[in-house]
């Protein structure tokens, strides 16, 4: 590390060059448990389930692969790919089970370096983490892997992730987007609100705990005059919600 800060301040390495040595560095005494995605917030489905019930989560949660389970969340089976689901709606008499792909299966022990180096052998983008007694542990895929390298990969709503200090932005329709991770004191200053600060530090972990639950993309609920619109979720945690006043009730309508 010392060695790449001192060649980022000779002008041998670009400072973009080093962020992404000292990533490579790092990820080489990282495993698959530290940045895995806890079972309790991994989208799987279910097998016996009907089919409109399988399209509706695949298209809520926006995800383009899915562990499937029968049974238990538990017993993995295998893979769907979000697009196989598609010839199941051309061909219904077509067997779920012959569309999924094989799971495989990783100890949360599993070097970061040894399973990038799986990953682009065997073609895999997702991997289910196990523990110490082959209870499922978490999910891993590509991304996450690479992410400790290149930092967090961009997606359509971070176009214009510079623009703003506080992670608000205001959109076109005078709403706004608001980054999961946004702090709740910023988002009371912006929209004079007065959501607790005591509790949670952002506006993600405060509406998951009014909700009970991680929201869903596309879900929304109200809080302080606001409302809150999922608009991405990954890594079980909301990425960004659309926020806009509640509007008001017409005069002379009953509560």
């Amino acid at each position: 590390m010392e060695t790449l800060a001192d060649a980022e301040q000779r002008e041998l390495i670009a400072p973009e060059s080093r962020v992404m040595l000292e990533g490579v560095l790092r990820m080489a005494e990282m495993s698959a448990g530290d940045v895995m995605v806890a079972a309790p917030r991994i989208d799987s489905l279910d097998i016996d389930a009907p089919y409109d019930e399988l399209l509706h989560s695949v298209i809520e949660t926006a995800h383009s692969r899915f562990p499937v389970y029968e049974g238990q969340r538990e017993n993995v089976i295998g893979i769907l790919m979000a697009k196989d689901l598609l010839k199941v709606q051309r061909s219904p008499d077509l067997n779920l089970r012959t569309l999924l792909r094989p799971a495989v299966f990783v100890p949360e022990s599993k070097n970061l370096n040894e399973l990038l180096r799986d990953f682009r052998a065997n073609r895999n983008h997702l991997a289910m983490v196990v523990d110490e007694f082959g209870r499922t542990a978490g999910l891993i895929t590509i991304e996450d892997v690479l992410e400790e390298i290149v930092g967090e990969i961009e997606d359509e709503f971070d176009q214009d992730a510079t623009a703003a200090e506080n992670g608000i932005y205001t959109l076109a329709d005078g709403s706004h987007r608001v980054a999961g991770d946004t702090d709740i004191s910023a988002v009371n200053e912006v929209f004079g609100t007065r959501l607790p600060e005591d509790c949670f530090d952002t506006i993600g972990g405060l509406i998951a705990h009014e909700l009970g639950r991680v929201p869903r993309r596309g879900e929304s609920t109200q809080a302080d005059g606001l409302t809150f619109q999922v608009m991405l979720t990954r890594g079980g945690a909301v990425r960004w919600f659309k926020v806009a006043r509640r509007a008001a009730a017409p005069a002379g309508a009953r509560a």
